[in-house]
């Protein structure tokens, strides 16, 4: 069992990776700090579940993605009965997209975020995350080859959508 204080030095240095997980997830700057604030909340009110010596990013990242599942099926529900408070705004986009870099990954970003969601995380884990293909299994708990032939099929589409 771990710790508080071992919990809160793992989340510090997994923030940025669970952060960009998030954001694979989600789409959304502000829903990914919101989901990553959720899962920080959730995995110190468990703490008791996470052992020391166990794969703190696989535990973080498992919570991180059936927090996500639980958001988008309660929004679901919800926007069956609520107009979303955006609707009827006009929503602008800044027309000086800065330096070619940013256009480059505002490309590559829009592009990730046509491919289906299976495709996505596998892509988010092991591309941007680095994390091996055994890692990303336990993480979304699917075989290997599950995990290899959606990583094959998501790189495909990607570069597809990239025009390469």
């Amino acid at each position: 069992m771990a710790s508080r204080s071992e919990l809160e030095a793992q989340l510090r240095e997994h923030w940025p990776r669970l952060r960009r997980f998030a954001y694979s997830l989600s789409r959304d700057a502000a829903d990914a700090d919101d989901l990553v604030q959720d899962v920080a909340m959730r995995a110190m009110a468990s703490c008791d579940q996470w052992q020391v010596g166990s794969r703190f990013d696989s535990w973080i990242f498992r919570i991180t993605r059936n927090l996500w599942i639980d958001t988008v099926r309660s929004r679901g529900r919800r926007d069956k009965h609520h107009a979303p408070a955006e609707a009827g705004e006009l929503v602008g986009q800044d027309p000086t997209p800065g330096i070619e870099a940013s256009l480059d990954l505002s490309t590559a970003m829009k592009a990730m975020q046509k491919l289906p969601d299976e495709q996505r995380e596998v892509i988010a884990l092991i591309l941007i995350d680095g994390l091996g293909y055994r890692e990303a299994s336990e993480v979304l708990d699917l075989p290997i080859g599950t995990i290899s032939s959606r990583l094959a099929r998501g790189r495909t589409a990607l570069l597809e959508l990239l025009g390469e």
